[in-house]
This record gives structure tokens, C-alpha cells and sequence, in this order.
């Protein structure tokens, strides 16, 4: 079956997150442009998750109530990461939430005492330093480096900050955003060991973990060995992969009963919210039923990031799109346009319309870049391009 990925859906009064943000920075725009920010999509959901959450709420015994995790949703969370990730867990070590932010920003409280250091890696995703920041932990920060183009870990200050024993955990952006990169078996390993020798506990998200382009491979972290998951919790979701964000659904994998104990003691004591029964239904759905959807869908995610490159390389040669491995979005660097953030980001949003999220957003090592959301229609990031161009080439370069 092919689905449609080519219409555009109006989300200009329908609740969207970032077309409000877009709409509130510029209210009268043209009808063929559309925001390249937060990280959904702009494509219709797969048919069968819509036609059978319709299905489920024309069942007479449905009632929209408060909701625990039905058998056949646990059954479809083990055999999607079996069949999909070739990873066999046990029922058990599943922990149901309410969004992987809230999930991971919970076990940073649970498992770190204020005052203690996070280790994470910028340019990355925002929320993981409002994990450490808004609960009194500090921010470790160990900036990838950019090796033409390719970002690579910086090995001797991970094991230095590692080795710090104020610094007991380390938020792993597993595919890394926004940078795209897919983490190998081999650097995998070696953060693994480093933070094994020196007791930190890993938190990985890898709510990305679906979106892999081809050619590349993702490797859940828990998934290297015995040593690594007990020392590990894994969080994902069905949000980005499938377009369910708004049904906040989502789950951590916690393979050891220690940490899983007091994980969900922690959950119990804040009142945390689990998912919706429409978040359970969606999910297992999308998990048995949307396979082929989903290859369409990174298909379609490839095609548009050689687009990208092809029109840069081509027509619009002074943003330089970064190797992407894995995720839906693409990091530009506009370094070479000699401009501030500010002035970049007036470029961009003020004069080209092209409402992409700036790299500044993602810490240290993000200024000079933007980071653009590829899951739309070809045709939209085209025409959003071509204005980006038209305004870049009338500058004085």
C-alpha cells in the first residue's frame, strides 16, 4: 500500500504546538508555508492507527476512563523491540509514561541528590539540560567534536568527567539529536565501559531509535550485554516514530529490579501520569500494524535529506548540510554566512520564512547552525529552500 505523504494538513487553528509558535512570531503568512521546527510530523498518521482508535471508541464497553496497560499493548511493546531492534526484554522491566522528557527528567531526580553533576553531550536536545538545571543539578557538558562534518565523542574528557564521583549519571542521546549521528557498536562499548568502571548510571534516550537511514544501524544501549543493562534505563516511545505525540505515551525499559524498584517508587511518591487508554491503543497499533508505513515513511525522510543536500551543494552552496545517520532532522551550518544568532535567526524566520529551529536552542557548539525538520512533504521543503535562496542570494557575500 502506498500512502499519502505528498498532502499538506492545515494545522493553523488545530492546536499545534509549533504552528502556534510560528503563527504568534508571524501571523500573516502564506498558505504554503509551514513550520521546519518541533520535532512531529507533517504527514497524515497511518490509516490503520486512525481507523482503529474509531473502531475502539465505537466499542460499547469503552469508557474514557483512567487506564492500565492491557495485555496485548505490553505484547506489542516486546515483540516490536524483538523483531525491530532485536532486543528480548521481559514484561517486567517495562515502566509505562507519560512522555519520555518527563520520564528521563523524573529519573534524574530519582537516582542523582541536588548538587550532583549530569553528563551530557552539546549541541543536544534542550530538555536534557532543563533535567539538570530546573532540579539542582549541575550541567556537565562534553561537547562533541566536529570532525569535518562528522560529530565524533570527546573520549579523554567523557573519562575525565566520568571519573569525577560527583558526576553519577550520564543523559545519552541515542540517535543523537540533533546532530543525526547513529552511535556505532565500537563507541557504544567505550562509553559503556567508562561509565561501568566509574559507576554512572546511564539514562538513554532513544526515542529516535526507529528513524535510521539506510546504510546505518541502531544498537540499543542495554541491549550490549548483562553489564551494560543493569546499569542502564532506556527510554522510548512510539511518539516520533508513528506521529503520537499528543497521546503522551511512552515507557522505560529498566531491566534491573533494583532500579526498577525505586524508579516506579519515585513515579508513585510525585503522582507521575501514565498513558491514556487511547495512548495504549495507538501504540499497539502502530507497533503491529504500521511496519510498512513506517519503512515508507524513512523512505520518504532519506529522499528529502538528499534533496536538501543535492540543493545546497547545487544552488545554495553557503549551508552546508551535515551526514545524516539517523533521525528526522537535518543540521545546517550556515556558519560560513558570517552572521550572529540574532541576525540568523531574523534571516531565517524574518525574511526567508523558514521557521526552523536554531541551533543555539541545543547548547554549546549549536551557534551558526538550524535544525530542520524533514519529516514533511517534499514539495514544502522545496518551496522553503527556493525562499531561503532568494533571500541569501541578495546578500552582500
Amino acid at each position: 500500500m502506498a500512502y499519502d505523504f505528498h498532502s499538506i494538513i492545515e494545522r493553523r487553528n488545530g492546536s499545534s504546538l509549533k504552528w502556534d509558535q510560528m503563527l504568534a512570531y508571524s501571523s500573516d503568512l502564506p498558505s504554503d508555508i509551514i513550520p521546519l521546527s518541533v520535532a512531529d510530523m507533517e504527514l497524515k498518521n497511518a490509516p490503520q492507527i486512525m481507523e482503529g482508535l474509531r473502531e475502539f471508541l465505537d466499542h460499547e464497553k469503552i469508557i474514557l476512563g483512567y487506564a492500565g496497560p492491557p495485555a496485548s499493548y505490553m505484547e506489542a511493546v516486546i515483540g516490536f523491540l524483538a523483531t525491530r531492534h532485536a532486543w528480548n526484554i521481559e514484561r517486567d522491566w517495562i515502566v509505562n509514561t507519560a512522555g519520555v522528557v518527563p520520564a528521563f527528567w523524573h529519573a534524574v531526580q530519582a537516582f542523582s541528590n541536588p548538587g550532583e553533576g549530569v553528563i551530557m553531550m552539546s549541541p543536544v536536545y534542550h530538555p536534557f539540560f532543563f533535567a539538570a538545571e530546573q532540579f539542582d543539578r549541575h550541567v556537565v557538558n562534553c561537547p562533541l567534536i566536529d570532525n569535518n562534518g562528522r560529530y565524533e565523542i570527546n573520549w579523554a574528557l567523557f573519562e575525565e568527567l566520568a571519573s569525577d564521583p560527583s558526576n553519577t549519571t550520564f543523559l545519552f542521546c541515542n540517535p543523537h539529536n540533533p546532530v543525526g549521528r547513529v552511535w556505532t557498536e565500537q563507541e557504544l562499548r567505550q562509553l559503556g565501559d567508562i561509565c561501568l568502571a566509574n559507576n554512572v548510571l546511564v539514562l538513554s534516550d532513544e526515542i529516535h531509535f526507529d528513524m535510521i537511514l539506510p546504510g546505518h544501524r541502531h544498537i540499543v544501549y542495554s541491549s550490549l550485554g548483562k553489564a551494560y543493562a543493569r546499569r542502564s534505563i532506556t527510554f522510548s516511545s512510539p511518539s516520533k516514530t508513528f506521529n503520537l505525540a499528543g497521546l503522551k505515551t511512552s515507557y522505560a525499559i529498566v531491566p534491573d529490579e533494583e532500579l526498577r524498584k525505586k524508579y516506579t517508587r519515585y513515579l508513585r511518591q510525585i503522582s507521575a501520569s501514565s498513558p491514556t487508554i487511547l495512548g495504549f491503543k495507538a501504540c499497539e497499533i502502530a507497533y503491529t500494524e504500521c511496519l510498512d508505513w513506517l519503512d515508507q515513511v524513512i523512505e520518504l525522510i532519506d529522499e528529502n535529506r538528499r534533496f536538501v543536500e543535492d540543493f545546497c551543494r547545487e544552488q545554495l552552496p553557503a549551508i552546508s548540510p551535515y551526514p545524516m545517520e539517523g533521525t528526522y532532522l537535518q543540521w545546517l551550518d550556515c556558519r560560513s554566512l558570517q552572521m550572529d544568532d540574532e541576525e540568523l535567526k531574523d534571516l531565517f524566520w524574518g525574511h526567508a520564512h523558514f521557521f526552523a529551529t536554531p541551533g543555539r536552542t541545543f547548547g554549546e557548539g549549536g551557534e551558526g547552525f538550524f535544525r530542520v525538520n524533514l519529516a514533511c512533504p517534499t514539495s514544502y521543503l522545496s518551496r522553503a529552500l527556493n525562499r531561503l535562496k532568494k533571500v541569501i542570494h541578495c546578500l552582500p557575500l
